[in-house]
């Protein structure tokens, strides 16, 4: 038998998943991880707790078990610098951080949104790397003095397991610095960016065996020495694998602490309303989205404004409240919001409420607004002619029979909840198979999902109502927001 350990650096919670090629998930773990916001904007996480969590998890998951791969998935693309002697120069600026504003302008106006978005396969956002660099050189020199590496959140636990600096392609490819034309570097944005491109290490393909684990980690992880490591997955295109995005029109909706809508394509699509991904099975594309805040907008709700409630709780009360949520709307963009606006100012807030509303109706609100959030993006991948044929639905916003109703019912399509297969982590443990022949095929996975029921929509004209004053708020207060 052969297990295979898939590690994932999330944003709220470090995870990690054995599975056995015959046996099926064998093992899991899983640690929380401190989001910090000292400023307005900012999203910054502790690397080292990473690390810990993740020689932790290996020895819970694994066990006694041999472990013939590893692959690590993680949050994209964030930034962790490491210095000459592999050590954290600062807390990891966060993919969903907005503190780069100044930036972005600066370098919007030096490549417009229709070169770089044909370039790049994105626009220049909150998201893009360079503009985060730039900040950092500007307002913490001393740091950037240090640097020898840039890398991304689970580049660096790979680099930690192996001692090779690597950078996965999705990476390279969501941070802008990329030309997806050569598939390699651009020099012209490095330049532009004051970056140089030997500090960015060499770009890999998920399945691609970039290193082994040393002896000193084997020590610490229980590990065998010599373990092969490959580069690993974005979190979002590791998931949306794990949850059976195979063929031509599957759609994932990824209900974590940022909400994700990825489309399988045989072709790149590139707009400036979206973002574009390599699928883990080659030739293959992930089109998609990325609200800052969907799953961080319930935690913040219950931590600030819900006492000790639970998620249970809360919806429940949801459940209580009509659609449309008597009559109030949120906006989530408490980190400011990706696409398919693309602005780090927009900011969230509740519109419509009075003395009559309780908590639920605003809980409710909050679950209807990143549904809005994704019916948004459907639209459109609608609009440039890629309609999907399937919708799934994963992470752990799935597990909410409200949440998963509301999302049928606001997009008026079936969605179909996919039972824990490990998400992300499994997705890259899989990779991580393949990569050591281990696996023959990546159309393997059909045959291990395990789906719920399929939710059927119950389509209300007053989900239509809220919708249409979702969409008019954000043009709204834009002004207000700046």
């Amino acid at each position: 038998m052969t297990a295979l350990l898939g590690i994932d650096i999330g944003t709220t919670a470090t995870k990690a998943v054995v599975f056995d090629v015959e046996a099926g998930i064998v093992g899991t773990g899983v640690r929380p991880c401190d989001l910090q916001s000292p400023h307005p904007g900012w999203a910054e996480e502790d690397p080292a707790q990473w690390w810990n969590n993740v020689v932790e998890l290996i020895q819970e998951a694994a066990g006694a078990r041999h472990i013939g791969a590893v692959g690590v998935s993680g949050m994209v693309p964030c930034v962790v610098l490491v210095d000459r002697n592999g050590d954290v120069l600062r807390p990891s600026i966060q993919q969903n951080d907005s503190r780069a504003i100044r930036e972005i302008g600066e370098l919007r106006e030096r490549f417009p949104d229709d070169e770089i978005v044909t370039r790049t396969g994105s626009p220049i956002t909150q998201q893009s790397i360079a503009p985060t660099l730039l900040w950092i050189q500007r307002n913490e020199p001393e740091v950037w003095s240090q640097v020898r590496w840039i890398m991304g959140s689970y580049d660096f636990i790979t680099y930690r397991l192996t001692g090779t600096p690597t950078i996965e392609r999705n990476w390279a490819l969501e941070s802008g610095l990329y030309d997806l034309n050569t598939g390699e570097w651009a020099p012209d944005i490095l330049e532009e960016a004051n970056v140089d491109q030997r500090l960015l290490p060499p770009i890999n393909d998920p399945s691609t065996v970039v290193g082994a684990i040393g002896k000193e980690v084997a020590r610490s992880t229980g590990l065998d020495p010599g373990t092969p490591v490959v580069a690993g997955a974005a979190d979002h295109v590791a998931s949306a694998f794990s949850a059976g995005a195979i063929e031509q029109g599957d759609l994932v909706v990824k209900l974590g602490g940022a909400g994700d809508i990825l489309l399988t394509t045989d072709r790149p699509l590139v707009d400036d309303r979206l973002y574009l991904d390599f699928h883990l099975v080659p030739g293959r594309y992930l089109p998609n989205g990325c609200m800052a805040a969907s799953g961080s907008f319930i935690r913040w709700f219950q931590r600030e404004l819900a006492g000790s409630a639970s998620l249970e709780q809360l919806d429940a009360e949801a459940a209580q409240s009509s659609p449309g949520a008597s009559g109030v709307v949120a906006l989530p963009y408490l980190l400011g919001e990706k696409t398919p606006i693309n602005d780090p100012n927009a900011r969230g807030a509740f519109v419509g409420l009075h003395l009559g509303h309780r908590r639920g109706d605003l809980f409710r609100a909050v679950l209807e607004s990143v549904a809005y959030g994704f019916k948004h993006h459907l639209e459109v991948f609608t609009e440039l002619g890629f309609a999907p044929t399937r919708i799934r639905l994963t992470d752990g916003g799935s597990t909410s029979s409200v949440w998963t109703q509301i999302i049928a019912d606001v997009l008026e399509r079936p969605v179909e909840p996919i039972a824990f297969t490990g998400g992300s982590a499994f997705g890259v443990a899989f990779a991580a198979g393949v990569g050591t022949g281990a696996i023959d095929d990546w159309t393997a996975i059909t045959g291990m999902l395990e789906s719920s029921p399929c939710i059927e929509p119950d389509p209300d004209p007053r989900y239509q109502e809220a919708y249409q004053i979702y969409r008019e708020l954000y043009p709204t207060l834009k002004e207000v927001f700046t």
